[in-house]
């Protein structure tokens, strides 16, 4: 239980394991031949960001447009747009990005691709891109099946420069959620190696490897081959990553402080924090990590927050908990990233010092 002078509810960050979570993954990607490109969908912030490239990352990931042009305005130069980008407008902004910064741009089928290089071409650029592949999550990406004769297309095409391919599998086998990371992650990276090796054979120069989530970048960064990994969530961590053994739960930087408003029978708890305060894309018992609720309540993990409403989250206790209406909780959420997008700032925790900071890049939706 906390007691601060913070209003509630909001995202606290606690700076120093922010840190070391940045320098732990950094140290372990530089053993292998990969570059690290964090995701910035975490943090969605440029400090952050600059914190992951003076620890040695290569460049970042961003999936939408605007949060590249925020990230660009707060000074990163290198910048991997992972989404296809099929509107005018929002290629137009792209174009005229890459005239000032690296940026990547991201293609999953020759109608998109054909789109991508008109704007370019009347802009009077060339974008470097990259072909996303479908390796079994079936969200966006083009087929493997096709992938080769797809690519050779891209590579055609005037405006283009078709550099490498990516993908996004999470933690996947054999197209099943799975607690085997290592085996998902390196299943992943060796899938795109033979991939690009198919490429290559077909007179393709395709140089990057891109792959790798947080529950398995580590592993597939160790595939001879893959030359870059794209993990998002280790800045802050979460509970689903501790549920999914990728790290301890103390090694978790965010966590949600709210306060009891309501104590209406002994084994209930209400909070000031529902569902516009955490996120609810990790629904409790879903594969793989089967999380019970909503969130891991720190020094209280048997209380479980099992219902959210708009602005109530409903905790069950046990009959004898102490808490009373106006004590403060920090909750860890089971997904911190999608938490930090529905807060328009967090509280950097250094030490005893808090500072509000922008979450300058939330709800880039565009």
């Amino acid at each position: 239980m906390t007691k601060t002078f913070l209003e509630t509810p909001c995202v606290i960050i606690d700076a120093q394991q922010t840190q070391r979570n940045v320098n732990t993954m950094a140290a372990t990607i530089s053993s292998t031949d990969a570059k690290l490109r964090p995701h910035a969908k975490t943090h969605k912030l440029p400090s952050v960001a600059h914190q992951q490239l003076q620890a040695g990352a290569s460049g970042i990931t961003v999936a939408k447009i605007s949060e590249a042009e925020v990230m660009a305005e707060g000074g990163i130069r290198d910048i991997f747009v992972a989404y296809p980008l099929v509107t005018a407008s929002k290629i137009e902004r792209a174009a005229a990005l890459s005239k000032s910064i690296r940026l990547i741009t991201a293609v999953d089928s020759l109608e998109g691709a054909r789109l991508l290089a008109a704007t370019a071409t009347a802009q009077g650029v060339t974008l470097e891109t990259r072909l996303e592949i479908d390796t079994g999550l079936r969200r966006t990406g083009a087929a493997m099946t096709n992938a080769v004769a797809l690519a050779q297309q891209i590579h055609n095409l005037a405006g283009l420069h078709l550099t490498g391919i990516y993908t996004f599998r999470g933690a996947l086998l054999d197209g099943r959620p799975t607690r085997d990371l290592e085996q998902a992650g390196r299943e992943e990276g060796e899938m795109m190696v033979k991939l690009v090796e198919e490429m290559r054979a077909a007179g393709l120069n395709i140089a990057d490897v891109s792959v790798g989530s947080t529950p398995t970048a580590v592993f597939a960064a160790q595939v001879k081959g893959v030359t870059e990994v794209r993990p998002g969530t280790y800045v802050y961590q979460d509970r689903m990553q501790a549920a999914l053994g990728v790290c301890a739960i103390e090694d978790c930087a965010g966590s949600v402080l709210v306060t009891v408003v309501s104590r209406p029978s002994p084994d209930l708890v209400v909070i000031d924090g529902g569902s516009k305060t955490f996120a609810t894309d990790v629904q409790p018992n879903s594969e793989p990590a089967r999380l019970i609720g909503f969130g891991h309540v720190i020094g209280a993990p048997d209380a479980i927050l099992e219902r959210l409403s708009e602005e109530h989250g409903m905790l069950r206790v046990a009959p004898d908990c102490s808490w009373q209406v106006g004590d403060q909780l920090r909750i860890i959420p089971n997904h911190i990233c999608s938490t930090v997008n529905l807060h328009n700032q967090v509280i950097w925790q250094d030490g005893d010092q808090y500072i509000a900071v922008p979450v300058l890049a939330r709800g880039k939706l565009e």
